[in-house]
């Protein structure tokens, strides 16, 4: 069974270090351009929906630039994940993932990123700022939209983690994770 890939149509967004800058659903202040408000599906959502599927894969093979932005998302959800525990109340969550969102903003072009030889090289230092700048803000929307999707008990807000969530926090996509 194949692994699944990045659905959503990315034909005019702009493209550093192969990653897509497309527009997001979000409130976070960022160089992302402004999706409309009444879509539902975006990136994230995408990288959400896909993570636990995903998660299982040893092996992806790349059909286009979405999937990269996918594969950065999805490495972010389950580091992300990795650092919550069974007693992690949604305040302690929401402040950690925040901290760890907005610090050590890693891009595919930088040496310490799993995944580096899968992405083509950053042109110049600039593009690397801007490219740095909009996977911030994915981050911090990915913290947000994942607090919300995790801390759920039968379909109600819930102080303490899934335990189904949890169960992905050792598998790591293609036996990779970002430091």
């Amino acid at each position: 069974m194949p692994a699944y890939h990045s659905a959503l149509p990315h034909p005019d967004a702009r493209v550093i270090n192969g990653i897509p800058l497309v527009p997001l659903v979000t409130k976070v202040r960022g160089p992302a351009p402004y999706a409309d408000p009444s879509l539902t599906y975006d990136a994230i959502s995408e990288a959400i929906d896909l993570f636990r599927p995903n998660s299982m894969f040893k092996n992806f093979e790349i059909k286009g630039n979405g999937d990269r932005l996918l594969i950065y998302a999805i490495l972010f959800i389950s580091q992300c994940l990795s650092k919550l525990r069974a007693n992690t109340s949604v305040a302690e969550a929401t402040k950690s993932l925040h901290s760890l969102a907005v610090t050590n903003v890693v891009i595919p072009a930088d040496p310490s990123f799993p995944l580096q030889q899968m992405y083509p090289p950053v042109a110049d230092r600039g593009e690397a700022d801007q490219l740095r700048q909009y996977l911030s803000q994915l981050r911090q929307e990915i913290v947000l939209r994942l607090i919300a999707t995790v801390y759920v008990a039968d379909g109600q807000p819930s102080q303490f983690p899934s335990k189904w969530w949890l169960s992905f926090q050792k598998r790591h996509f293609m036996g990779k994770s970002m430091k």
